[in-house]
């Protein structure tokens, strides 16, 4: 009986480990799906934020749009947080998928 127990414990965790896979982007599926690329670009004192969208639906490119935001390359603000003075180039993006 111990033995049983233990094969089911060990088949158990094997199984956990397997569903960790990771598919890679260039291998997705186009058919239906929305890819979208966020891209910073610096150029003297302007940073080009530039987020361009491309929409697929059975397997045809209905719709593609590029925007693109420009701010200085350091905002004057009265924070007094230590990141304040960080480059937008240099911070992070957040994304949010709805």
């Amino acid at each position: 009986m111990k033995y049983i127990f233990v094969l089911g414990l060990l088949f158990s965790l094997s199984s956990c480990v397997n569903q960790t896979q990771q598919q890679n982007l260039e291998s997705l599926d186009q058919k239906s799906a929305r890819e979208v690329t966020l891209t910073t670009a610096t150029k003297g004192d302007t940073v080009y934020h530039i987020t361009k969208q491309i929409i697929w639906v059975n397997g045809e490119k209905i719709q593609e749009k590029a925007d693109t935001i420009t701010t200085n390359l350091i905002e004057n603000t009265w924070a007094s947080d230590t990141n304040a003075d960080k480059p937008l180039n240099q911070i992070p993006i957040y994304v949010t998928v709805q």
